[in-house]
């Protein structure tokens, strides 16, 4: 039988949940420019590091990014010589995003909206990239639409959550904050089912990193 947390953790757990959920909402909105300094203290300066690793999936020529948030994949792309092209719903998001790119002399291509319904033609990307998105990136909708938009044989890339493994103490509470936030829950391959529902072929890799894990979604468009 597996072993039950102390009662006194499994009665603070739902609250405290709540509470750091509607911390992240106000994080990715209202008190966006506080986004990386927090995506950096809670990951242990992982953060990054996580978000670039789809760079090698990412060889383009034509990337739609969702949730590009505060625009470093978007730069480390236009950096790369990808056409690259974000989506997000954030106000505040787009803002920082396009302040980035433009102090670094790059075009911004950003558009607000959101996953479900994307201003974009059939068959416009070649790929579609989310690193750490929220819960939209399970829904049959978001799937519908990125199937839509890719070309044929075209590829999206999701990174959906990263694992801390490290064994120090420090290392040991941030995992246990990553699950109680819902950013490192245990995986279930139903999650893939309505990618797989949407038309796409799908493979699913982890990347072990330094103390950490991450892992990578691949669903190819016939």
């Amino acid at each position: 039988m597996k072993p039950q947390s102390p009662f006194w953790l499994r009665l603070i757990y739902r609250p405290l949940a709540f509470f750091l959920r509607i911390a992240y909402r106000l994080l990715y909105r209202e008190m966006a420019w506080t986004y990386d300094a927090v995506a950096a203290t809670v990951s242990l300066g992982r953060w990054k590091q996580w978000v670039f690793t789809a760079l090698p999936y990412l060889p383009g020529p034509r990337v739609l990014e969702l949730g590009h948030g505060p625009g470093h994949l978007q730069a480390a792309l236009h950096k790369a010589g990808v056409h690259a092209v974000g989506l997000d719903a954030s106000p505040q998001m787009s803002r920082q995003a396009r302040r980035r790119l433009l102090r670094a002399g790059m075009e911004a291509h950003l558009a607000r909206g959101l996953a479900q319904t994307m201003p974009f033609a059939n068959g416009t990307f070649r790929q579609v990239a989310a690193t750490f998105p929220s819960e939209y990136i399970f829904k049959a909708e978001t799937w519908a639409e990125i199937f839509r938009v890719l070309e044929t044989g075209g590829e999206a890339i999701v990174m959906p959550f990263a694992w801390i493994t490290g064994r120090k103490p420090l290392d040991r509470g941030a995992a246990w904050l990553f699950r109680v936030t819902g950013e490192s829950p245990e995986w279930n391959d139903r999650w893939l089912t309505p990618i797989r529902q949407a038309g796409f072929r799908v493979s699913v890799e982890w990347l072990d990193l330094a103390s950490s894990c991450v892992l990578l979604i691949r669903a190819v468009k016939p």
